[in-house]
């Protein structure tokens, strides 16, 4: 396995390992997959689609089909968690940030499978998904952070054969940067793996957002693995983490 595929986007770097070299052409098409996001659902850019809906320059019906697919996405999502996620901000602004990452993270993956490759791993921020196997052969391991020691690993999780996909939403780097659903506080760190990317990285935001609730919620929902922990350091799992 050569070096990653390292670059910066939406904010955060995007790391591609793979088994095998990535052609040239295919580490263009992942930058790109990132990039057409960020061109249209950046709100730090003032000319992209999303800053300009959010300021009122364009209604809903005046934007792209790529645009109103993604809010629909979104809005689909905050009816399924009862409103722990949402793309609608407390100002009212719609801020599709909550998801946007994650799609691009599932074009991206897309992209490699089209190219056939079968054993990769990408990791954007912490967010991660992934294909097959090590070039050793071995699964691909997350690690996931303490959220009260950002210096050390809470436990780590082996991807595959139905968990492709990990996600964490927390508090400690960025601070309260997640619309709280009610008074609810309960968790400062929330990680859900799962078999896609999108449903990983919604259902940790909701369950940050939520509370115990969102969580029960959120298993209903979907077939996920969850590791919540609680600024009083408890912590609630799923039994593939007791098991670590």
């Amino acid at each position: 396995m050569g070096a990653p595929f390292v670059f910066a986007a939406m904010g955060t770097v995007i790391s591609l390992h793979s088994a095998r070299p990535v052609p040239r052409a295919t580490q263009d098409a992942v930058l790109t997959a990132f990039a057409t996001l960020e061109d249209r659902f950046s709100l730090w850019r003032p000319d992209t689609e999303a800053a300009r809906f959010a300021r009122g320059e364009l209604a809903l019906p005046e934007t792209t089909e790529a645009f109103r697919q993604v809010y629909d996405e979104a809005v689909t999502w905050r009816l399924a968690t009862g409103g722990a996620f949402t793309p609608h901000r407390p100002d009212g602004v719609v801020d599709l940030s909550g998801i946007v990452k994650a799609i691009a993270l599932r074009d991206a993956g897309a992209v490699l499978r089209a190219e056939g490759l079968t054993d990769w791993c990408l990791n954007a921020g912490g967010d991660v998904v992934a294909s097959g196997h090590r070039a050793s052969g071995e699964p691909w391991v997350v690690g996931i952070v303490d959220p009260l020691d950002r210096s050390q690993l809470f436990t780590e999780f082996q991807m595959g054969p139905e968990r492709w996909a990990v996600a964490t939403s927390g508090t400690a780097e960025r601070g309260e940067h997640v619309w709280r659903l009610g008074a609810d506080d309960t968790f400062v760190q929330v990680t859900v793996c799962a078999r896609d990317i999108v449903t990983a990285d919604v259902l940790a935001t909701a369950i940050l957002a939520g509370g115990p609730e969102a969580l029960a919620r959120a298993q209903e929902l979907d077939d996920i693995d969850v590791l919540a922990c609680s600024a009083g350091e408890r912590v609630w799992a799923s039994a593939v983490f007791l098991a670590a």
